[in-house]
Formats: C-alpha cells, sequence, structure tokens
C-alpha cells in the first residue's frame, strides 16, 4: 500500500519545514495498523518540491520525515520506506521522479521486492493515485488536504467507475461474474472519507 504524506497521513501545512507543525490526520495511524495487520507492505511517497523550489532545505525535509516517524511509531506504526522527490514542477516527464511519475514506485518494488500489480495507490491528490492506471492496482482518492477539491478535477469517467466501485458488493460480484472482488479493483478508481476509510475499503476489497 503505497500512501502520500502531506494531507493523507499528516495534516498539510503548505510546504511543512517546521517538525512542529507535524500532527497525524486523526484516524491515520490506525488506518495503517489495520493495513499491516492484512498483511500489507506500507510504503510513503511524497512528493518535496519545496525543496526544489528553494522554500526549504533537504535538511529541513529530514526533521519533519523524523517527526512523523516519531509520532507514527508513538501510535504503534513503522512504515517499510518512505520516498520522496525533491522535483519542481515542470520537470522531464521522460525522467523526473516526481508523481505521478512511476520512478520512486518501481524503485520501491526493486528494494523492497513488492508486486506492484494489484497494490493501492492512496492519497489526496489525482498524481497520488494516478500511477495505479500506469502499473495495474488500485487509486483511492481520499478526501482530506486537498482531496475535496481533487475530486472535483476527476473526469466523468473517472467518476463514474468510482461511484460504481462504492456501491458494488465484492461477494455479490464475484458470485455474479465468477471473477475475484481484488481482480476486479485492479487499474479501478475508489473515493474514501480518508485513511481511515480507506483502510476500510480495502480489507472490504481484499476479504
Amino acid at each position: 500500500m503505497f500512501a502520500d504524506r502531506d494531507g493523507t497521513i499528516i495534516e498539510d501545512r503548505h510546504y511543512i519545514a517546521d517538525p512542529a507543525d507535524v500532527a497525524l490526520i486523526p484516524g491515520s495511524a490506525e488506518a495503517l495498523i489495520r493495513l499491516r495487520a492484512l498483511g500489507f507492505a506500507l510504503v510513503v511517497v511524497t512528493n518535496q518540491s519545496g525543496i526544489g523550489r528553494g522554500l526549504y532545505t533537504l535538511a529541513d525535509y529530514r526533521r519533519v520525515a523524523a517527526e512523523t516517524d516519531r509520532q507514527l511509531a508513538e501510535a504503534g506504526v513503522t512504515t517499510d520506506a518512505t520516498y520522496f522527490c525533491t522535483d519542481a514542477p515542470g520537470g522531464d516527464p521522460e525522467t523526473t521522479c516526481r508523481k505521478p511519475s512511476p520512478v520512486l514506485y518501481r524503485q520501491a518494488a526493486r528494494d523492497l521486492g513488492l508486486v506492484l500489480p494489484g497494490s493501492y495507490f492512496v492519497g489526496d491528490k489525482l498524481s497520488d493515485v494516478l500511477p495505479a492506471t500506469t502499473l495495474g492496482g488500485t487509486g483511492i482518492l481520499v478526501r482530506t488536504g486537498h482531496g475535496a477539491a481533487e475530486e472535483e478535477r476527476m473526469t466523468e469517467e473517472m467518476r463514474m467507475d468510482a461511484a460504481k466501485g462504492a456501491e458494488e458488493d465484492p461477494a455479490k460480484v464475484a458470485e455474479e461474474t465468477g471473477m475475484a472482488p481484488e481482480s476486479r479493483t485492479e487499474a479501478g478508481w475508489r473515493i474514501a472519507d480518508d485513511l481511515a476509510g480507506a483502510a476500510q475499503l480495502i480489507d472490504r476489497l481484499e476479504s
């Protein structure tokens, strides 16, 4: 399970550079614990263009990351890895690591021995969930952070697919189609109120 950081796990403070501003979104730690119990690797993938824009330093980022890890650990959560991209927007789309580029996800798969098809890509921006289309997984847009506004940017096709997925009962679908629920979620789109809702949805899709 690949999760965005700002606006998904912690509150989005807009180019956060001070560890004192780190605050877990309510329910996010519990959601990660639930996903770990389901057997998922937990990988954080985050765009940090503030570094590329010169708004804060790599050292600032590392202090914020350390505080995020500390608060998660205090809540009983340890992630498997965090990958971040410092590129500012407007770089070469063929080489940038900036989400929705698949670069960091493929790096994580190599480093951790992960299987990308069938993985979940969760975040509050479309750039967080678009890699699901490229890599063969399920994108879940959460309404925390920028998510409510990003939902409005979704195409009609994406909205229809998300609504259909929210209405489907996985067991009934499997019975009617003969397809396992998880196979129908590949390259699909879903929407959840927050990371806790995403974890609940993933639990249902995987059961």
